[in-house]
């Protein structure tokens, strides 16, 4: 399985992963870490160094109870890293927004992908992502941001996930979004309990009756360090075991802040696979 954009296609074979670049004020786990041009570009070159496919930008806070943040801020967070990073490097660039602006202005800048946690919901965004004709990335998230996590419920959380995913199937092709661009998010962490994503993480494979490829992102997220009664910065050992799993699964892309450790483990997921 390969996707393709403008000029570039990535290989899905093998499971390739995101580097999780946040240049935002208050994410859960490095807000603030990298909210500088030259601290996010010097975090850049790191993850691309360490064998990164793709650097993922987000400009705003996903975390329970975060703010919303205004278009013209955001912009100002994400455009100019998309710039410094296309001009100095090949890698795939990812931007992780829901705003049909910003999809727009960050694959004018360069960007090759659509990370959307609302699955092209917002107003304006199927048009900006067919009229853009980059791949996107559809998530599933029960509720909002600020309330997902207050009483998340579902009769069968996995055959729940299918059933909106391929809803934004359909609304993707009714724009004529075409389906060799779109990859899916299960969306651990978002409106899902704990018991809700291990269910989800231990029955990953029943998603790929969808028939695309797979991302998910559990790296440091609250179902670990919950788990673990740990902070997000000592459960390093678990995300991987996490990201370990799911490629085990079929994931094709693993989103995770810490890429060198991530990698290693893929290796080992690529040559048992190659054994099986």
């Amino acid at each position: 399985m390969i996707i393709k954009s403008k000029n570039k296609q990535l290989d899905l074979s093998r499971p390739q992963v995101m580097g999780i670049l946040n240049v935002t004020p208050d994410s859960f786990s490095d807000g603030g870490q990298f909210n500088t041009l030259a601290r996010a570009l010097d975090q850049a070159d790191k993850m691309i160094a360490a064998g990164a496919s793709i650097i993922d930008i987000g400009g705003e806070s996903t975390r329970p109870g975060a703010p919303d943040v205004e278009l013209e801020n955001e912009l100002e967070r994400v455009i100019p890293i998309i710039s410094a990073i296309r001009e100095k490097h090949d890698v795939w660039i990812s931007i992780d927004t829901s705003k049909a602006e910003v999809m727009k202005q960050a694959v004018e800048a360069g960007a090759d992908l659509i990370n959307d946690v609302r699955a092209l919901r917002e107003p304006g965004a199927l048009q900006v992502a067919a009229d853009a004709d980059v791949p996107i990335c559809l998530m599933h998230m029960q509720g909002q941001p600020r309330t997902m996590q207050a009483n998340p419920s579902y009769q069968d959380v996995v055959e729940e996930i299918k059933a909106f995913l391929d809803e934004r199937i359909e609304a993707c092709k009714s724009v004529g979004i075409s389906r060799d661009k779109l990859i899916l998010d299960p969306g651990f962490g978002f409106g899902k309990t704990i018991p809700h994503n291990y269910h989800l993480l231990a029955h990953l494979e029943q998603l790929h009756s969808l028939e695309l490829p797979l991302l998910v992102g559990m790296s440091r997220k609250s179902m670990i360090f919950k788990l673990l009664e740990k902070s997000p910065s000592e459960i390093l050992g678990a995300s991987i075991a996490c990201a370990t799993i799911a490629a085990m699964k079929g994931a094709q892309i693993i989103r995770v802040h810490d890429v060198q450790e991530t990698i290693d483990a893929m290796k080992i997921v690529s040559i048992t696979h190659q054994n099986l």
